[in-house]
């Protein structure tokens, strides 16, 4: 067991700043408008710095940088861009335990997580994006013996960003990575929930880039997010988050006639057939994990299994053992290694949780452990803790239908596959599910059949680098992850070429 001292105390591994403008051009730049707003650590509910309040006219000025730099950035060979992001990669890599505890401190999710998954990642997501600048290629075409058509991939220009306030760094890095890759410079704006910790990264890797390759403008949705969206200076936005957002930020890109890529909601099946508890081995042990899944991030995930569909010849057997693998996740101090549930990520994503659990309850929906907000001692008791709580219900409640985001499981039994497709497919959303099964032939033909852009299959939350992730239905458009991502930041310049000595005739 480690506990890592909080920023900024004796022995802590970072330290926050008091105060944090925004990144413009390789440099701290105050908001134009002189405003700040508090940011509080989801852990203690405290308030521990404050960060700039943009406007427009801040989003113009990380515009005019970014466009400054584009054209430069865009010319550099793909090994000049590989090396960067290598170099980006290195460089977190040498202080993964300090980007941990500020992503921690920022967001509320368990150091546990930040240090063994989201950093991680981060990193690797640098690493397959430089190797896989440099293995792409063009194509061509012979029309004829005397004429060719060559297609090269060429960046976008200046793109805006926008991220969640789930996983701060690592979706940045998700948009970021691919996005550098291919030759673009960004406009980036953090959620206001969680502003502070990519631009502690920042603080550490901004150096590694050429100054306005990379811009961070923080504020709220409508005041900076809205005018990064609807600007015709960009040639790209990407967004992740809610889905009522995301149609906006869509309407948006319409207007100039750009693409968009939307990661947004989900309502994730996780389906437990019979032959799961075939057996008291390593496999059962392993499905049980994946049925707890749930609390993974406080919830706090688009993907979340947040509906488990078991059959229902084992349903009350597997959820008696499901529930006590659900108790004993361990809820406490963030920084504590040994912790397996955080604080959620403020104190409105608190409140929405508590409010869709009492939804639960008056739906006639089965409490089945947890319920209520979280008491821990000390300061802790300031933080934003829900206990993880599992419902059992039927898949036309509220709590099955909408995302609450946030520790809260919704179960229901099936009777045969068909039952099982039927319920799983019965949601606006189609970002991730769950399969588990013994039976190869079982999980196949289910992973095909789900309507999902992601279906893991006995096996649940991983998210390398080289898997495409993205959504069907009202989740979203685009995909994200992958070498398909750098098409997302890139454009088809077709140059045709005649070698003909003499003219074709026509006129």
């Amino acid at each position: 067991m480690t506990v890592y001292a909080r920023p900024g105390t004796e022995g802590a591994v970072m330290s926050y700043d008091a105060r944090y403008d925004n990144y413009i051009g390789g440099q701290w730049t105050p908001p134009a408008a002189g405003r700040y707003f508090e940011n509080r650590t989801p852990v203690t509910g405290e308030v521990f710095c404050e960060v700039a309040r943009s406007d427009e006219d801040d989003i113009n000025a990380a515009l005019d940088a970014a466009h400054a730099a584009a054209p430069a950035w865009g010319r550099a060979s793909a090994a000049e861009r590989a090396l960067v992001l290598n170099r980006i990669a290195d460089r977190m890599e040498e202080h993964l335990e300090s980007i941990a505890v500020a992503e921690t401190w920022d967001n509320g999710k368990p150091v546990r997580e930040t240090l063994n998954a989201d950093v991680p990642l981060a990193i690797d997501h640098f690493r397959y994006f430089a190797g896989a600048i440099r293995a792409q290629e063009g194509s061509l075409s012979e029309i004829n013996h005397d004429t060719v058509a060559y297609h090269f991939h060429e960046p976008l220009g200046v793109v805006g960003q926008i991220i969640p306030w789930n996983f701060p760094i690592l979706m940045a890095v998700w948009k970021l990575a691919p996005a550098l890759a291919a030759g673009n410079a960004i406009v980036l704006k953090p959620a206001e929930q969680t502003p502070v910790s990519i631009l502690y990264l920042f603080s550490l890797i901004g150096d590694l880039l050429p100054p306005g390759v990379v811009n961070i403008v923080n504020g709220f949705g409508v005041e900076a997010g809205k005018p990064l969206a609807s600007s015709n200076r960009i040639a790209k936005i990407a967004f992740t988050g809610e889905t009522t957002t995301g149609r906006l930020i869509m309407q948006y890109a319409t207007q100039n006639l750009i693409p968009v890529t939307l990661e947004l909601g989900g309502k994730s099946p996780n389906l437990f057939f019979s032959d799961v508890l075939a057996a008291d081995d390593e496999y059962r042990d392993k499905a049980l994990e994946g049925f707890a899944m749930f609390a993974l991030n406080q919830g706090e995930v688009c993907t979340c299994p947040s509906r488990a569909l078991i059959q229902a010849d084992i349903f009350d057997e597997f959820l008696e053992l499901a529930t006590a693998r659900t108790k004993a996740v361990k809820q406490g101090d963030p920084l504590d290694t040994d912790t397996m549930i955080g604080a959620q990520a403020s104190n409105d994503q608190l409140e929405k949780i508590l409010s869709y659990i009492e939804i639960g309850k008056s739906e006639g929906a089965k409490l089945l452990t947890g319920g209520d907000r979280a008491e821990l001692d000390g300061d802790l008791a300031g933080g934003y803790y829900v206990t993880p709580t599992v419902f059992s219900g039927h898949n036309k409640m509220r709590i099955f239908q909408e995302e609450i985001f946030g520790p809260v499981l919704s179960v229901a039994s099936f009777t045969d596959y068909d039952d099982a497709i039927a319920q799983a497919n019965d949601t606006l959303y189609g970002l991730g599910a769950g399969v588990w099964s013994r039976i190869g032939s079982t999980a196949y033909r289910a992973g095909r059949d789900i309507k999902a852009g992601r279906v893991w299959t006995n096996t649940y939350h991983q998210y390398p680098a080289h898997a495409a992730f993205g959504g069907y239905k009202q989740s979203g458009i685009g995909r994200e992850n992958h070498l398909m991502m750098l098409d997302h930041y890139q454009q088809t310049k077709n140059l045709l070429v005649s070698y003909a000595a003499g003219s074709q005739g026509f006129f």
